[in-house]
């Protein structure tokens, strides 16, 4: 070995020291052979089903200030946990102790007949953001970081490691920008040439002074495509999203009532939006999974409005078994779909079979049964139908229900809709010009 490379190897274990992390046994390997590991690593991780594997250090620390300026303007609402643990996501060895590498993987997701245009367009149809159509995908990609450790393990004994899959304080974005797989576009998720932004992130924190890999080079230049487009306005300005406003957050996160002002604009996306995505030109690119865990299940992609409101707890339990859906809860899928059933043109009873009830009729139904069982000061009341109140929900929960489904009433009552708004409309154009195979 070349003075250099002995020189090299002390520089890795300096970079290790630095960060207040114990030399391990693990510096002392050779540089040639950690050259070839990181190699291996990378081919590994594709026989695993990753799509891009990088490398990074742990100095996250240019990102403090704008994660700080984030939360000071309150654009995380009522997530507190991003409020907690900063120091372990600026860092990653306080997460993990040792820790002086971070591999990043990528795995798409984007699944065949993704149909988004034609979700968009049919406003009773439910549009579910494309990622949660699958199964779970925190499952999937954990157990594969954790093949791909125990693959490093048979290789060399001294590895210490952590997997994450967006389940714990790890500025993912910012990692897998600094290992070089992608950079971050102006929505804030990381865009890749190849595959655009429809994959996942995973983490697999290593103790291996692992040779790094560069950060690629922005490439959204002056486009704003996503800025405009977003239904709520919650780009707020280029890499910064107010959640507050964010559709995603509103319908998944937000425990709460989902304000007024963003009712309409919400339409049919009952579970998260894609918007931002949809639009992106780098997505034309996007290749679709090959994963069948990530294929859309038959019950959800392209459901009918009313099919789903009609599911009792126990069938959107059985329904959304192994997906990332299950924890929302019945009660705020209930709420988000009440609120699309507002912004709903009324096509349930147009047609051949006119006998089928409308929109208004399958709303008032629901209103009569939690009246009930408000009066009752129960948690359940009559059950009738398919419509049941979950034996659960506690009164708080069914005023939340009842105060969406008036509203829903009243929109439906006021006006004929027309199906969806002009941008959303615009969306679609561009999605069957841009990308026809996934329309």
């Amino acid at each position: 070995m070349s003075k250099t490379d002995v020189s090299k190897i002390d520089d890795l274990a300096a970079s290790a020291s630095k960060t207040d992390t114990p030399v391990t046994q693990s510096s002392k390997i050779s540089l040639l052979n950690l050259d070839q590991l990181a190699n291996n690593i990378k081919a590994w991780g594709k026989a695993l089903g990753f799509q891009h594997i990088g490398i990074c250090d742990i100095d996250l620390s240019q990102h403090e200030q704008a994660l700080q300026n984030w939360l000071d303007k309150g654009y995380h609402g009522d997530m507190t946990f991003f409020e907690r643990n900063q120091d372990k996501r600026l860092a990653p060895q306080k997460l993990h102790p040792e820790t002086v590498r971070i591999i990043s993987v990528s795995m798409n997701y984007l699944p065949p007949d993704a149909s988004f245009a034609k979700s968009l367009k049919s406003s009773s149809s439910a549009y579910i953001s494309r990622y949660a159509l699958g199964r779970d995908y925190h499952k999937v990609v954990r157990k594969r970081l954790g093949q791909l450790a125990d693959k490093i393990q048979q290789h060399t004994a001294e590895l210490g490691f952590r997997p994450f899959v967006d389940s714990a304080p790890v500025l993912e974005h910012a990692i897998a920008e600094k290992a070089g797989i992608g950079w971050t576009g102006k929505h804030s998720l990381t865009l890749n040439k190849e595959s655009g932004s429809w994959f996942f992130l995973g983490e697999l924190f290593i103790n291996l002074p692992l040779p790094t890999d560069q950060a690629v080079e922005e490439a959204c230049g002056t486009c704003n495509a996503c800025i405009s487009i977003c239904p709520t306005q919650a780009i707020v300005e280029p890499y910064v999203v107010d959640a507050r406003r964010c559709i995603s957050y509103l319908t998944i996160e937000n425990s709460g009532p989902i304000p007024l002002q963003f009712r309409k604009a919400i339409g049919n996306r009952i579970y998260g939006c894609d918007d931002c995505q949809l639009v992106c030109p780098w997505n034309k690119y996007a290749q679709t999974t090959d994963e069948r865990d990530f294929f859309a299940r038959q019950k959800l992609h392209q459901a009918k409005l009313i099919d789903l409101f009609n599911w009792s707890q126990q069938e959107f339990l059985d329904n959304t078994l192994g997906s990332p859906i299950r924890r929302i809860g019945y009660v705020k899928w209930k709420r988000n779909i009440a609120v699309a059933l507002g912004n709903a043109s009324d096509e349930i009873s147009a047609g051949a079979n006119t006998a089928m009830p409308s929109i208004i009729d399958i709303l008032e139904n629901e209103l009569v049964i939690i009246e009930q069982a408000l009066i009752l000061d129960e948690p359940s009341g009559p059950q009738q139908q398919n419509v049941k109140p979950a034996d659960d929900i506690n009164r708080a929960d069914l005023c939340m229900l009842l105060e969406h489904i008036q509203w829903a009433i009243k929109e439906q009552q006021q006006k004929n809709r027309l199906g969806p708004n002009r941008q959303t409309l615009r969306l679609a154009r561009s999605i069957e010009k841009g990308t026809p195979q996934h329309a």
